[in-house]
């Protein structure tokens, strides 16, 4: 992402529209170019940035449009797209809990002038760590390949007009990648596996709201398997988290928003600006185990435990 903001020109004075309910790395990016990151809610019905809202939020100091696809289901990109282009803004896609995922007939990670993925541990692909930019634009591949390679200078290679990154991938890395990478179906079939049986095992487990499993433009890739604690509920998403973590059973908390990270605070971004459902989200959200390693008796453990825990309130 630091390459992909870079690479788009993004720097002092610009502002990229992006989620409120994301992962940090994104924002962590454009505040290090030098730029604003102006937010936006997101649904309850996708758990997305809500696209509606992208427009009001833009100005004429916005220069891009950071899309990060949350958790299953990816952003609906064909609007997203045609608000872009009425405004004459850069798409940035942040696809890394998406591959393999598609908004209709066309594969998330394609959508943005410049989309990104993560090769983190959790992800379908992985290589360990490290990630990948993908772009149409040759110059600006030819600028993402000096970026991750310290702008190193073909004829003069210790003169660097631009400061860049040691973000270079190892050969090892790349091997591992490239044979998890025939595997992609295979993973992507597990994980609608996964999240089928975890549906139809927690289906009558009071408390909880279930993931979202389908808008018009995508069904859920169930990159991971995430619940909504009720607001009625008695347990907090943290209670459960540690009686679950009693059983020996992993869990994490939803992301954190952008406008509440302390971080940012410090830095006197969005000062008294709230985003309830994002809000919501963080403070409702967990999610279970999901990693394609799991058995379908593992799954059923996990359900019943969750189950267990939800009616004993």
């Amino acid at each position: 992402m630091d390459i992909a903001v870079a690479a788009a020109g993004i720097g002092p004075g610009d502002e990229v529209v992006m989620p409120a309910f994301t992962i940090i790395s994104p924002a962590a990016s454009v505040v290090r170019a030098g730029a604003t990151p102006v937010l936006v809610d997101s649904s309850l019905d996708t758990w997305n940035m809500d696209v509606a809202q992208i427009e009001s939020r833009i100005t004429p100091a916005t220069k891009a449009i950071l899309v990060v696809h949350i958790y299953g289901l990816p952003v609906d990109m064909t609007k997203v797209l045609e608000i872009a282009s009425r405004h004459n803004l850069i798409v940035i896609e942040d696809a890394a809990e998406m591959h393999g995922q598609f908004v209709h007939d066309r594969p998330c990670g394609s959508f943005g002038l410049i989309s990104t993925f993560s090769f983190y541990p959790n992800k379908h692909i992985t290589c360990g760590e490290g990630g990948m930019v993908v772009t149409d634009d040759e110059t600006i591949a030819e600028k993402c390949r000096g970026y991750r390679n310290l702008c190193f200078q073909p004829q003069r290679r210790f003169v660097h007009e631009e400061l860049g990154w040691n973000y270079r991938m190892t050969n090892m890395q790349a091997a591992v990648g490239l044979a998890q990478l025939e595997k992609l179906d295979a993973h992507v079939l597990r994980k609608h596996q996964i999240g089928e049986r975890y549906l139809e095992r927690l289906s009558r487990t009071p408390g909880l709201v279930l993931p979202p499993v389908e808008a018009e433009h995508a069904k859920s890739i169930f990159w991971v398997f995430g619940v909504l604690v009720k607001d009625d509920c008695s347990l907090s998403p943290a209670d459960i988290m540690t009686r679950l973590a009693e059983q020996k059973i992993g869990t994490r908390p939803f992301f954190f928003p952008m406008h509440q990270q302390p971080v940012f605070k410090k830095q006197g971004l969005f000062q008294s600006e709230t985003y309830p459902v994002a809000e919501k989200l963080a403070e409702r959200g967990l999610y279970i185990p999901s990693g394609l390693g799991l058995s379908d008796e593992e799954i059923d453990l996990v359900a019943e435990a969750v189950h267990d825990i939800m009616v004993s309130v």
